[in-house]
């Protein structure tokens, strides 16, 4: 494994974003984050440095209305908030600024409703199901209205 982030060695970017990259990787190994949270946030200030000629000290509400709209055109809303969160934390983190955007970006909320399956249905499967302990598992399942894994755990 790399010793680097995603094997990228931040000695590859011009300073001052080397360092801050580097700073940034340290403040999130130290804060405990999740490896897989570090390297999301470690990739969206490299693509938020990339996009900016690596120029991120001093962002402007515009160049970043710009950045996440063109985002939001190519990725899915849990990659926008990540590059999002990413620079919240770098702002916070290293640059040592408050974070200044609070509701910047809202994605919209989202509601998935469970599957219900009717009486028909579950009379269509206890009817195909052969062996008497699957059919009692599933009566049983359906009859207290639990999901499948609830009812496997």
């Amino acid at each position: 494994m790399s010793e680097f982030v995603s094997g990228v060695d931040p000695a590859s970017f011009p300073e001052p974003f080397a360092g801050q990259y580097r700073q940034l990787v340290q403040h999130l190994q130290l804060k405990g984050l999740r490896p897989k949270t570090v390297e999301a946030y470690a990739r969206a200030m490299r693509r938020i440095g990339e996009h900016f000629d690596f120029e991120v000290t001093a962002l402007s509400p515009a160049q970043l209305t710009d950045y996440f709209t063109a985002m939001k055109a190519s990725h899915s809303w849990s990659g926008v908030k990540l590059d999002l969160y990413g620079l919240k934390f770098f702002t916070e983190h290293v640059l040592g600024q408050p974070w200044a955007m609070p509701g910047f970006i809202r994605p919209p909320k989202t509601s998935r409703l469970p599957d219900i399956v009717s009486i028909a249905q579950v009379q269509a499967i206890l009817d195909r199901t052969r062996v008497l302990s699957y059919r009692v598992l599933f009566f049983t399942l359906y009859s207290l209205g639990l999901r499948l894994g609830e009812g496997l755990a």
